[in-house]
């Protein structure tokens, strides 16, 4: 399915929701338009509608857009994930679809959103300061080791978000940002809105399991793909490794080693041939199962952004991964 081009608005209503809201078109012709955040689809919404409101650009113009599963002319085995999906970036095309408007719980995935966020609204060179609410005592947490008084940039502070994954990472980030981890999570989900991810909501900034605390598949589409706008979040989620050095509460220096949990990029997991994985996040929680978005490219160049949500074991993660990304060369 490609997305949704300029047309005439009386044939593009039928894709749209009931609004409240009248608009006049040419002659004088009321059309009656809606949005609400809480339609089970997300992204259809108008814009600012043009002045001459016959012609109306919708918001997903240059986007994938899809309302139910797409599996026609490929063959994958998603019978041990919930939810998957995989959309050529460059084409405005949905190749394959499963369950993408489920709300799930994203785990780690969220990373991508704070990461959007922190750099709308922070300098990368700014530095944070932890305070004491990085200590996580969750059982299973991903954690860094940042303890109260650790002062790094946002910089660093994102490569250790997104590379390791690290929980501390992430409250780190939100405090520093917004002064408070409740202040971000509403930035997150304002941001959320305006991107068209209608379907999410943020409780948190790293995705340990929440009340309230949802993605969609597409959503996370909407989100990643707008992500990976800045050029720092699409060269920290290609690689494997990261190290650097920040100060202690006293100013003495600290080393920080870290690596990436995504296969593909270790080398434990290979992608079909003629695809080159170029990065994503992963993510794990009981809750949320087994998650995993990518970002890859086919011999000429085009970029593909896979998602699976809630895969029963690591193994059928990769191995459906794989699976999905082999349908980019069909």
């Amino acid at each position: 399915m490609k997305c949704i081009n300029k047309k005439n608005i009386t044939g593009f209503l039928t894709g749209l929701f009931l609004l409240g809201a009248t608009f006049t078109g040419c002659g004088n012709k009321p059309y009656e338009m809606a949005y609400t955040p809480d339609y089970p689809v997300s992204s259809y919404r108008l814009d600012s509608p043009a002045e001459s409101y016959d012609m109306a650009e919708p918001f997903a113009k240059d986007l994938c857009v899809v309302d139910k599963d797409v599996s026609a002319g490929t063959d994958v085995d998603m019978s041990e994930t919930e939810v998957a999906a995989l959309f050529c970036v460059d084409n405005n095309q949905t190749i394959y679809a499963k369950n993408v408007h489920e709300k799930m719980a994203p785990a780690s995935l969220t990373k991508l959103m704070t990461a959007l966020v922190a750099l709308k609204y922070g300098s990368p060179d700014a530095m944070l300061t932890a305070t004491a609410n990085v200590k996580i005592t969750e059982s299973g947490a991903q954690l860094s080791g940042i303890k109260e008084g650790d002062q790094m940039t946002l910089t660093q502070a994102l490569h250790v978000l997104l590379v390791n994954s690290g929980n501390d990472a992430a409250v780190l980030i939100a405090e520093g940002i917004s002064g408070s981890v409740e202040g971000f999570c509403e930035l997150m989900n304002q941001e959320a809105q305006k991107l068209g991810a209608t379907n999410s909501h943020f409780s948190n900034p790293h995705g340990l399991t929440a009340e309230d605390h949802y993605v969609t598949a597409y959503d996370m589409y909407l989100i990643f793909n707008a992500a990976l706008d800045y050029n720092i979040i699409s060269e920290i989620i290609h690689m494997p490794n990261y190290t650097t050095v920040y100060h202690d509460r006293e100013g003495n220096a600290k080393e920080l080693s870290v690596n990436n949990s995504n296969l593909y990029l270790t080398g434990d997991a290979s992608a079909p041939e003629a695809i080159t994985v170029i990065g994503g996040k992963t993510g794990t929680t009981n809750a949320a199962g087994r998650c995993l978005i990518l970002l890859s490219k086919d011999a000429a160049g085009k970029s593909y952004i896979s998602i699976m949500l809630h895969s029963e074991t690591r193994e059928s993660l990769y191995a459906g991964m794989t699976d999905l990304l082999e349908e980019i060369k069909n």
